[in-house]
């Protein structure tokens, strides 16, 4: 199996956060990215250049996730403090700070015109929240989950959440419908492959597995790594040939889609890797971790 395109070569870290990094995006086009974490803070960086260019503060505790709007001009951010925050990227001002969460947030989505955010929390909610209204309540509940809900993905017409409680659960927000995927085992981490065809869900018996958009069927599972007790990013490669995932060790494995060999695996940080981000468009890759850094990964 070719592996040359995947990306294994360090080519910089970023450095500037106080203590673990829980998340890290790059925008829309892929030339800037954005992190958070433990410090309450939110980053700007160029990953190229390997340039700080802003810092956004105003968490009162750890920012879990951030989001990052289609036309890269807003911001979205959400955490410990129960609260979702909804920034303008060039000022670094806070435009909204929404409230109605019970406990804290753990994952934050813009939908693709960028009009509403989608949160997912420890208070076993998800919540839409309206951009362009002037009210800090959400305009959707969703309550329908046993556990804490980890991790949100939005398409055209479908809020898709993963819970603690082993369900993915799909709501059609056309006609109100939801469909639920029983796992049966806690998941911390969702992500659509880029045909849309199938999603990718980590969890925490050491397992990712693929299951099929339409009819739900688990197709594969993808084993080697750790992941007992830490919500960690996986994702699929630009092509949908490889499955992407961190380890608790630190390490970053890289398996073939159809085939689940491990194709690749190389140690990336001395500690828990939490975020992982593709570049929309080419080979390079970013990682964070509770060890404080970034690392920006070329082929």
């Amino acid at each position: 199996m070719a592996t040359g395109k995947l990306p294994s070569k360090e080519a910089g870290v970023l450095r500037g956060h106080e203590g673990a990094v829980l998340a890290v995006r790059f925008n829309s086009d892929g030339n800037y990215c954005l992190s958070c974490g433990k410090d309450r803070s939110l980053r700007l960086w160029n990953p190229y250049k390997l340039l700080p260019i802003k810092s956004y503060s105003g968490h009162a505790r750890e920012v879990r996730d951030v989001a990052v709007s289609k036309d890269n001009a807003k911001l979205s951010s959400c955490g410990g403090d129960r609260q979702l925050f909804y920034w303008d990227v060039s000022t670094g001002r806070i435009i909204r700070k929404f409230r109605g969460h019970d406990s804290e947030v753990n994952s934050v989505k813009f939908n693709e015109y960028g009009a509403a955010i989608v949160s997912g929390g420890y208070d076993k909610t998800v919540r839409a929240w309206d951009c362009r209204s002037h009210s800090i309540e959400p305009i959707q509940k969703i309550d329908t989950f046993a556990d804490s809900v980890t991790s949100v993905v939005l398409t055209s017409t479908e809020i898709i959440a993963g819970s603690v409680d082993g369900t993915i659960r799909t709501f059609d927000i056309r006609v109100g419908r939801e469909v639920v995927d029983t796992l049966g085992q806690s998941v911390t981490c969702i992500s659509l492959s880029n045909d849309g065809n199938c999603l990718l869900a980590g969890c925490l018996d050491s397992n990712l597995r693929l299951l099929d958009r339409s009819s739900g069927e688990l197709l594969q599972q993808y084993q080697g790594h750790t992941n007992k007790s830490y919500k960690m990013d996986s994702c699929l490669t630009n092509d949908d040939a490889h499955i992407v995932g961190g380890s608790e060790d630190g390490r970053i494995f890289f398996w073939d889609l159809v085939d689940p060999a491990l194709v690749s695996s190389f140690k990336a940080h001395t500690s828990v890797i939490t975020g992982i981000s593709y570049h929309p468009k080419d080979s390079c890759m970013l990682t964070s971790s509770v060890d404080g850094t970034i690392r920006v990964w070329k082929s």
